[in-house]
């Protein structure tokens, strides 16, 4: 018998309904189900491991629902097929309106797999190394709430690079270019190129620009600040706090993520439709 996963966010509207109605759909074409919600994945009561033998999951939630699932799942390289039930969902596929199509495409196999670029980070204080995280959008280092400016040392290869005075910075995937990187003025790069974002957060120049460099290049970023209101985010989801000449070392993560995309679906058609690029009716 063919399985899939599901994990749901039920703090969305209408998650509960959404998840029975796909149940539903799944076991009518024969499709056993595995399901599990976002709070058990965020404690570890759920790890990748019950979705090791699944041929995709759904993700039932907004692109906040999927990227901290593509977090936990990515080491178990688990394709995800995003199922919209927040805002933008610029990273879903479908949403509730379509759940018969999609579950027809899933059972017909009409879709192809993508695979994304996923960052490490690790932070090293006092050269020992005090935590770790993968990133799926980007890495930030970045001021906290008070007024108050930061420099960051930006080496590329063990280069420097320049450095940053401003709130931070920026290191993010070509998934994360239509993110937090594109309201810092970032490029949108598209998804299969390989390659890595550099985007200082409203640096204290004029002439800071955006920087993109080969995916297999390694980023050191050291933290220069006279106070401690400075913080290390990850997706804009997972946060630590850092100390003046605390070094986070950002690179490419030996496992990638692996989207369900629909063949019709192209990348600048979401663009125009999602982040209304252009004229919609262009």
């Amino acid at each position: 018998m063919r399985t899939v996963g599901v994990v749901v966010n039920r703090e969305k509207p209408g998650a509960d309904a959404t998840l029975k109605r796909l149940c539903d759909l799944l076991s009518s074409e024969g499709v056993a189900v595995v399901t599990a919600d976002t709070e058990q994945l965020a404690t570890d009561e759920v790890t990748g491991d019950m979705f090791q033998t699944v041929e995709l999951a759904f993700i039932l939630g907004g692109d906040g629902t999927l990227l901290g699932a593509a977090r936990k799942l990515a080491p178990w390289n688990v394709p995800l097929l995003g199922i919209n039930l927040g805002h933008l969902g610029f990273l879903s596929e479908a949403d509730p309106g379509n759940l018969h199509d999609t579950v027809r495409r899933v059972v017909q196999q009409d879709y192809d797999l993508e695979k994304r670029l996923v960052l490490t980070a690790t932070v090293l204080r006092r050269d020992e190394i005090c935590a770790s995280f993968l990133g799926i959008n980007d890495v930030a280092i970045a001021k906290g709430s008070f007024a108050r400016m930061v420099t960051v040392d930006v080496h590329v290869d063990d280069v420097w690079v320049d450095s940053f005075r401003g709130d931070g910075v920026l290191v993010s995937t070509p998934t994360g270019s239509t993110a937090y990187s594109l309201s810092c003025g970032g490029p949108i790069v598209v998804p299969h190129v390989q390659a890595i974002l550099i985007t200082p957060i409203c640096p204290h120049t004029l002439v800071s620009r955006p920087c993109v460099i080969d995916s297999e290049q390694t980023i050191k970023l050291v933290v220069r600040a006279a106070h401690e209101d400075v913080g290390l985010t990850v997706d804009g989801q997972v946060g630590f706090p850092l100390l003046p000449d605390d070094v986070v070392t950002v690179g490419r993560s030996p496992v990638e993520v692996t989207l369900v995309k629909w063949r019709d679906r192209e990348f600048f058609s979401v663009l125009r439709k999602k982040l209304r690029f252009a004229d919609e009716t262009v």
